[in-house]
């Protein structure tokens, strides 16, 4: 079975490696994740597993949710993510750790990055100044050019403007697990992740 988890990003810090690099590592709580449902080829028409992750109470729940929670003989959880794989090992009710995995192994990690609203050309995508002389302006910041206005009289598509920037998923892959505090159920991932402190994102083993 691929390996798969469900943990919260904490923060950014730095470890030492034994020849004494300095190492940058995104601190995560990871779990403990019980698993809520197995789906299997012959009933469902594909293989995975649902994972919740932060007991919540029963109030906070849907009733399709707690029907299901209750079914597997778990608490209920704020967080459910369903990943594609088979459940080789793996059982209705049990949990998994970060225990699961190990330093050194390679891992994707998914999330929502920060939003930040509704943002111009140079936030979001990096646009240069308009010229800072007389006779341009009153703004600097606008998109500049949309195109000739004969031909073809229309703006193309694809066109960097402003708009929505931020909070979408983003996957960071091939990332390396520098250590496992199974004490703290943290796991220290080299380098960073999408999402601000506090965000939710998925850990399974990379796909490269």
């Amino acid at each position: 079975m691929n390996k798969a988890i469900i943990a919260r990003k904490l923060g950014m810090t730095q470890v030492f490696s034994p020849e004494g690099k300095v190492i940058p590592v995104t601190v995560v709580e990871a779990g403990p994740c019980p698993v809520v449902q197995i789906k299997t080829l012959e009933r469902d028409g594909y293989t995975a597993i649902k994972l919740g992750f932060s007991e919540v109470a029963e109030k906070y729940v849907n009733k399709p949710d707690l029907g299901q929670f209750k079914k597997a003989g778990v608490k209920p959880q704020k967080y459910l993510k369903e990943f594609r794989t088979d459940a080789e090992g793996v059982e209705v009710g049990s949990v998994i750790t970060v225990e699961t995995f190990a330093e050194g192994d390679k891992v994707d990690v998914s999330g929502l990055t920060r939003g930040r609203g509704y943002t111009g050309v140079i936030q979001r995508w990096n646009a240069h100044r308009l010229m800072s002389t007389h006779g341009v302006g009153p703004v600097h910041r606008e998109v500049g050019s949309m195109g000739a206005n004969s031909s073809p009289s229309r703006v193309f598509k694809q066109k960097h403007m402003p708009g929505q920037y931020g909070h979408e998923k983003v996957t960071v892959q091939n990332l390396e697990i520098v250590k496992v505090d199974v004490a703290r159920n943290a796991l220290l991932i080299k380098g960073a992740i999408p999402g601000p402190k506090g965000s939710v994102v998925t850990i399974t083993s990379t796909v490269k």
